[in-house]
């Protein structure tokens, strides 16, 4: 299997094609500086057999991956798609979120992509579209992560520049996430929650994240039930799936969970865990049980004003405290006429049984 995909992956980056396919014609590369006049792009799949595979790894997943990534390539330049190359300044992200990243920064596999394109180039174009509101510029469709790597380079980025709606748009984002790198469940739920927001149809959104109307309704009922900001301070948790979510949303109902959550995501411990940890942290604690603060006493006054004893409420029990000073005599009367005061109580009309 392993071997398969290598001489594969040797005929798509040594500039052969599978049998049957037509070979694309060779171009130069030309970096972009007007926003309607794209320059023909290079032979992107003229790289040497031994720079790919050494790029894409040792492991069977890495392999497969390198694998569709040309499969896509190799479509694009078949159907004569043109590929340019555009700094990373001029290129801004889709108009909705999808990931979620804390104070900008990276995920975990970002340095290991910025390190692979660094040693053997991007081997996959983005996909942009024209900026609808700003002149010479971008709107990503997908390879936020590969622009990203390349701004950290500071080298240019190729890319495929179509003219997309914004359905076709988040169609494109979604399937790129599905099929490279998934979004965690509460991402998903963001992704969702934000297209929404922007008048998506249900239909569109449930085809962008390939899920269907019951799982649709599940993730926005999740994304509802806890708040942005806790979402925002825990971030992507890839391990915490809807259940947990959902029980999370659950804890934060009241708001001594929702105070209690706000002490925790603002602790130093809280904001140096990873996110996973920040979760878990999180859903430990609201997980206690809410200790209740302690009733204070009533107290009871003279006519003086001096309090002689304190009437404390403890759950379902009720007891007097006297005062030290106050007369062991007093105290005895005080008992006989409580006992009277009740029995008087519980013989009142109201009161009777029956």
């Amino acid at each position: 299997m392993a071997g398969s995909r290598k001489n594969e992956l040797r005929a798509l980056f040594g500039g052969g094609l599978a049998p049957g396919a037509e070979p694309a014609p060779e171009t130069k590369s030309v970096p972009v500086d007007e926003a309607r006049a794209p320059s023909i792009m290079p032979n992107a799949v003229g790289r040497s057999s031994s720079g790919a595979v050494k790029a894409m790894g040792l492991s069977l997943n890495a392999m497969s991956r390198e694998v569709e990534e040309a499969r896509i390539l190799r479509q694009a330049l078949s159907e004569g798609e043109r590929i340019v190359t555009i700094h990373p300044d001029k290129i801004d992200s889709s108009f909705v979120e999808d990931r979620l990243r804390l104070d900008d920064e990276d995920d975990e596999d970002l340095a290991t992509l910025v390190d692979s394109i660094r040693e053997s180039g991007q081997q996959v174009p983005v996909l942009l579209r024209h900026h609808p509101d700003k002149p010479g510029h971008y709107q990503t469709a997908y390879g936020h992560r590969r622009i990203r790597a390349a701004s950290r380079l500071g080298i240019e980025v190729k890319a495929i520049v179509r003219t997309l709606s914004n359905d076709e748009l988040v169609l494109a984002q979604g399937k790129e996430n599905a099929e490279r790198r998934n979004l965690s469940f509460i991402e998903r739920a963001v992704f969702a929650k934000n297209l929404l927001a922007y008048g998506f149809d249900r239909k569109v959104i449930g085809d962008a994240l390939s899920v269907q109307k019951s799982e649709l309704s599940r993730l926005l009922q999740v994304v509802d039930a806890v708040p942005d900001a806790v979402i925002r301070a825990i971030g992507a948790a890839p391990k915490a799936g809807r259940e947990r979510w959902m029980k999370l949303g659950e804890l934060l109902g009241s708001e001594a969970g929702q105070s209690s959550a706000g002490e925790e995501t603002q602790s130093d411990a809280f904001r140096m865990s990873g996110s996973d940890e920040r979760f878990q942290r999180l859903f430990d604690r609201l997980s206690k049980p809410q200790k209740k603060a302690p009733v204070e006493p009533v107290p009871l006054t003279d006519r003086n004003g001096k309090v002689f004893a304190h009437l404390r409420m403890e759950g379902k029990t009720r007891r007097i405290e006297f005062a030290t000073v106050v007369d062991a005599s007093f105290v005895d009367d005080a008992a006989k006429a409580l006992v009277q005061q009740y029995n008087a109580f519980l013989a009142k009309p109201a009161r009777r049984k029956g």
